[in-house]
This record gives C-alpha cells, structure tokens and sequence, in this order.
C-alpha cells in the first residue's frame, strides 16, 4: 500500500482571513506576518510562508475522535493557497525537521509511533504502515508539537 499525504482544505480557512482582529481574538486566533522564509508552516500548502506573507494563526483540531487520543493545538494556515497532494513522498514542511510520527488504528486510538529525524519521514511512514491494524498517521513537528500533516494509506501497492 502507498501513501498520501494533503493538505488542509483552504475552504475551512478562507472565511479568517476577512475578519476583523477583534473578531480572530475572539475565536482565539490571531493575523500573524511571517518574519522569516522558514519557521511558519501553512498546513494547507504545506510549505513554509515566505518572509512578509501573512497568515492566520489558530487552534485546530487534528484528531477530533472520541478517545483520550483526541488533539488540538496551534497552526498557520496562509490565504490563497490550495490543499497540496503528495503521494508516495513527503512535503517540503517535512524537511529539515524531526517528526513524530503517531500512528492510529480506524478508531482513533495509537497503536504505535515512530520519531523521524530529518530526512526519515518517509522511512517511518512506511513502518507503521506495514503494519496492518494502522490506519492512518498523524505527523507532528517534534520540537513545538503542532500538527504537520496527516498520511492516510493509498492505492493497492505494497508500501
């Protein structure tokens, strides 16, 4: 079995970026402008923002399931990008950074995970998803433990 990788849908995030910054804090979100080429990851196009690019800064919740499993926390989304698609290969918001890599069963609960050092992603994914009872995993920037992306198995080939 392959693998893909997407982006967040841009529809879910378009409608922020009209608001007023009153009306973001009120949703605990916040208009940011990224100060650097690295370090504002979209979870949309799944890319890094480049320096000057504005984006939105919000709470998100990555795994709503209904176990102890269930996450949320912070990510930018950037406007006027759409949803990225990689198959079979990591993103460029992949490089250079270590991943958790956390890997759940069709239920939502962790079955296992792996830590992926820079350039390691696609080899963890491809652990996990060897084994049969893990439906798809939800990748994390290691360090400040946002959520990056999630793989969901693809196709019928062996992984």
């Amino acid at each position: 079995m392959t693998y893909r990788i997407a982006g967040l849908s841009d529809e879910t995030f378009a409608p922020l970026f009209a608001l007023e910054d009153a009306a973001l804090a009120a949703r605990n979100a916040r208009r940011v402008t990224a100060t650097a080429s690295r370090g504002f990851p979209c979870r949309v196009s799944l890319e890094d923002a480049r320096e000057g690019d504005e984006l939105i800064l919000l709470n998100h919740t990555s795994h709503d399931v209904g176990t102890p499993y269930r996450s949320t926390y912070a990510i930018y989304v950037r406007a006027d990008v759409k949803p990225a698609e990689f198959i079979d290969t990591t993103p460029p918001v992949f490089e250079g950074r270590p991943l958790g890599l956390r890997g759940f069963d069709a239920e939502g609960n962790l079955r296992d995970a792996r830590l992926a050092l820079p350039g390691e992603a696609d080899e963890k994914i491809r652990e996990l998803l060897a084994n049969p009872a893990i439906a798809y995993i939800d990748a994390h920037n290691a360090a400040h433990g946002c959520f990056s992306a999630r793989v969901e198995r693809h196709g019928d080939a062996p992984c």
